[in-house]
């Protein structure tokens, strides 16, 4: 069963412009949204109760309580206290010494890894991993602050996986990479604020080729979140191109684990191989004893 931000994600674009503001609170004030009437919904969104009773018919709930409880549910399960990440997103910390800057940012790593572990739709992460697993082909897009993120994961896979293929923006050949791309094919596309152009429309692209997109992003209602089949939400602190690496990265993490994990068989054999192709084409030092 898809949850309400899938439900949003997927028919935000259809909603009338009053339906997407109600959304939008839906998305960013679910706390609210567990504990108020629809009217008051309506009146803190600046449209009505019959907007908000209107948009969950259109996310498919039989009504407003049935949306309200879905939330209330969600929020059942332990979250880290939002005072604590407000404190992080405070850009304007005094570090006064050298443990205050190793015990801060270690801290605030922590707690969005927390927050984005709390946040992330478990069945979300399996069907991207299942989609990994199957692709006969990958690509992996990412530009400017997303790229060191995106190739690493290319890297990754292709040590489990293989068939995966970094695209590196105007250095490519996109035009070669669409006209080959089909359904077997995968796309894992990162974009974080601010969002680069070039990524989201070689997406789009290959959507339209039938390639499944996987979309790594901060929110729902990002560029990517429209046409994504799989959209996994990271939560990192602002800016996430100084301070959200940490948390994208142990995602990442766990998605080559998974794969990892799935596929165990091939992957350990993969793996066994990249070691030993490794000695023969780098060279490598020992460390003293």
């Amino acid at each position: 069963m898809e949850s309400v931000h899938e439900r949003i994600r997927k028919s935000f674009e259809q909603l009338t412009t009053q339906q997407k503001s109600v959304a939008k609170y839906i998305l960013d004030e679910p706390n609210q949204v567990a504990l108020l009437p629809a009217k008051v919904i309506g009146a803190n969104t600046g449209t009505s109760e019959t907007t908000v009773i209107r948009l969950c018919y259109s996310l498919g709930y039989s009504g407003f309580s049935e949306l309200q409880n879905e939330i209330r549910q969600s929020l059942l399960f332990p979250v880290i206290q939002e005072n604590v990440v407000q404190t992080f997103h405070d850009a304007t910390y005094d570090y006064s010494d050298s443990d205050d800057v190793i015990s801060f940012t270690m801290e605030q790593d922590m707690a969005f890894i927390q927050k984005t572990m709390n946040g992330l739709d478990r069945r979300l992460f399996d069907q991207a991993v299942q989609a990994i697993v199957k692709a006969k082909k990958i690509v992996v897009a990412g530009g400017r602050t997303s790229y060191a993120s995106a190739y690493w994961l290319s890297f990754a896979l292709n040590i489990v996986k293989g068939d995966t293929h970094l695209y590196r923006g105007q250095v490519d050949d996109a035009n070669y990479l669409i006209s080959e791309a089909n359904e077997d094919w995968l796309m894992i596309a990162l974009v974080f604020p601010r969002y680069l152009q070039d990524t989201v429309q070689f997406a789009k692209a290959a959507k339209e080729k039938g390639v499944t997109i996987v979309a790594i992003t901060d929110h729902e209602l990002s560029p990517l979140g429209p046409f994504a089949d799989v959209l996994l939400k990271v939560t990192t602190p602002s800016p996430t191109t100084l301070k959200g690496m940490s948390t994208i990265f142990t995602l990442l993490n766990a998605l080559v684990s998974g794969v990892t994990q799935v596929d165990r068989e091939r992957a350990q054999k993969r793996i066994k191989m990249y070691d030993k192709t490794s000695e023969q084409f780098y060279p490598f030092v020992q460390r003293n004893e």
